[in-house]
């Protein structure tokens, strides 16, 4: 039920490029792309393989979630990047001000 109802929140809260277009664009070539539906379409000799078969109706879930998680990542390093740069401008502005203090108590 847990899961039921995070999918419905995720679908909720897709954009509608993503409800229009919801496969991701690969960044394979036509021929790896062949040679991977190739792979995909012979039967699994190993049992791993075989029980990761059962899972395969979860990709699509796990493509949204390593995006989700890439854009936090990614906005934490901006984030971070924007508070070191704030800490220099206030460290210039407070250097700046001292100046300009020194400045008007030298007659």
């Amino acid at each position: 039920q847990r899961i039921l109802r995070l999918a419905e929140m995720c679908r909720r809260l897709e954009t509608e490029e993503e409800k229009v277009l919801p496969f991701y664009a690969s960044s394979l070539a036509e021929s790896e792309q062949q040679n991977a539906r190739r792979v995909l379409e012979k039967t699994p000799s190993e049992p791993l393989a075989q029980a990761m078969q059962d899972y395969v109706g979860l990709e699509r879930f796990w493509q949204r979630f390593n995006k989700a998680k890439l854009e936090e990542v990614a906005l934490e390093q901006a984030r971070a990047a924007l508070a070191n740069k704030n800490r220099d401008l206030r460290g210039l502005l407070q250097q700046y001000l001292t100046g300009a203090a020194i400045n008007q108590k030298v007659p």
